[in-house]
């Protein structure tokens, strides 16, 4: 998960359910989450008496805010998708249709796939060096006082 940062691409989440203790620090490796209406973000460590090691805690400290993320690990209580939305743990947050439905060839599977694979197509279309270049300035960016930037 670490090394997830230094990928000169940008990683695109496509969420959809679950995504509870492990799995969502691996989406807050990402640097794009497009999620569903049925993706349901969970931190269970604290349930389990286990400390996150890949960055959770900072990670979703400086994406909600430390109060926020006080709230959602220490809680372990669920965030359903609109609130994850309306926080900032999603950027885009897509309308499923049929979510009940169990068929993984559903229209739903595809809508929140198809937005990260129209957003990587666009991002894909720009200057690939100067895509890497700007990655890494928002990444690096954020540990760094607006002088030094």
């Amino acid at each position: 998960v670490h090394q997830m940062t230094r990928v000169g691409i940008p990683i695109i989440g496509a969420l959809r359910g679950h995504v509870i203790t492990g799995g969502f620090e691996l989406a807050l490796g990402c640097d794009v989450l497009v999620g569903g209406t049925s993706t349901i973000f969970r931190d269970t460590h604290v349930k389990f008496g286990l400390a996150p090691c890949w960055g959770l805690s900072q990670k979703l400290a400086r994406r909600i805010g430390p109060g926020r993320a006080k709230i959602v690990s220490l809680s372990a209580c669920p965030v359903r998708a609109k609130k994850a939305y309306e926080w900032g743990l999603l950027d885009e947050l897509i309308e499923e249709v049929g979510e009940s439905s169990s068929s993984s060839n559903n229209s739903s599977d595809d809508a929140v796939l198809n937005r990260a694979i129209e957003l990587s197509d666009r991002i894909a279309s720009n200057d690939p060096l100067m895509v890497r270049r700007y990655k890494r300035a928002i990444v690096e960016g954020g540990s760094m006082t607006l002088h030094n930037g």
